[in-house]
């Protein structure tokens, strides 16, 4: 592809989209990116430029917002693809599902309705592993071809907002989106360097053992992969005609519990994990917390216990996406919150 057509990444400011808009300054590529708040603009700048890119002159920022149809237009206005990164998540429980539910859908609508009219040749969009491996039980690993069950009862609002907005994205491709070609990246948990001080949710959970605020861990266990490696499957999934009208799980490897990845903290970062609990909670405790803690409740309680993985081998044997051990993607994130000064502070 003609590199010097823009690339449009959405919601630059993210943690993914901050990292995919780095990869794409270092292939060479012309990238514009969207901010809800011009105001980012400065400091999305300056932790580029901390990264080693040279972002002068081949970086663009809009203002649009995935509420809003103001922007979109403006923002898609010559590109050739788009990443679709940008998704409302809070670090605490909704009051109410709708409040991520509505926005990650319409949000996502809006940005390929614009890309559409635009004649952009191909999204890719950030869904997650959220609407792959929730509300449901599987006796082998978790496959591309599976869905959440967006209606099964006690599922968060998180999964059902991430299955919802990509069912909505797969119909508008085969309906009046015809012509657009649409990938789609189903990431597990993101781990990895930090570019600044905003951190997702994974980030948050590393922070919180490090501070010494988890003395001990509910049997929960999820998926892991670095942030350098979620973009790089992003820019494959861009320019590879094999990944048009395809999904592709991104995880480094089995799926890890909560104890074991406090335990990489404390082997691989030594003195700097000492505040890292590897005690395990029974179930019935989280079970009588999640009765007075909608947060618990949402987090923990459907999932408490379960075993489950899933494979990044079509990703793998289509795209040639290799990623990095999940041991390096969480010593990464620890080491930068630490470097950054981010670990004994509130975020």
């Amino acid at each position: 592809m003609n590199k010097t057509t823009p690339v449009l990444v959405t919601g630059g400011s993210g943690f993914l989209a901050g990292h995919c808009i780095l990869a794409l300054l270092e292939a060479g590529h012309e990238v514009r990116t969207t901010l809800r708040s011009p105001e980012r603009e400065a400091a999305l700048r300056a932790e580029l430029a901390v990264a080693g890119a040279n972002p002068e002159g081949r970086l663009q920022v809009c203002t649009a917002d995935l509420t809003a149809d103001a922007g979109w237009a403006g923002a898609v206005a010559g590109c050739g693809l788009v990443l679709h990164v940008a998704s409302p998540l809070s670090s605490a429980a909704p009051k109410h599902e709708d409040e991520l539910i509505g926005p990650a859908r319409e949000g996502t609508l809006r940005v390929l309705r614009a890309a559409h009219a635009a004649g952009v040749g191909r999204v890719v969009l950030t869904s997650s592993f959220a609407a792959i491996g929730y509300g449901r039980i599987l006796e082998r690993p978790f496959s591309e071809g599976d869905w959440t069950d967006a209606s099964a009862p006690g599922l968060a609002a998180y999964p059902q907002s991430k299955t919802l907005a990509e069912r909505a994205a797969w119909d508008f491709i085969d309906g009046e989106g015809r012509g657009l070609e649409l990938a789609v990246i189903n990431p597990v948990g993101i781990f990895g360097p930090l570019l600044g001080p905003d951190m997702s949710a994974s980030i948050l959970l590393i922070k919180a053992m490090l501070e010494g605020r988890l003395p001990a861990l509910p049997r929960l266990m999820f998926g892991v992969v670095d942030v350098r490696d979620v973009a790089d499957l992003h820019l494959r999934a861009m320019t590879d005609p094999a990944a048009a009208n395809e999904r592709f799980i991104a995880t480094a490897g089995d799926f890890m519990t909560m104890q074991e990845i406090a335990q990489v903290l404390r082997d691989r970062l030594g003195p700097a994990a000492g505040k890292v609990s590897t005690r395990v909670l029974p179930d019935w405790l989280v079970r009588l917390v999640a009765v007075f803690s909608a947060a618990a409740r949402q987090a923990a309680t459907p999932e408490l216990g379960r075993s489950k993985t899933a494979s990044s081998a079509k990703a793998r044997a289509m795209l040639g996406w290799e990623p990095r051990p999940a041991v390096d993607a969480l010593a990464a994130t620890g080491d930068s919150l630490i470097r950054l000064g981010l670990v004994g502070r509130s975020g």
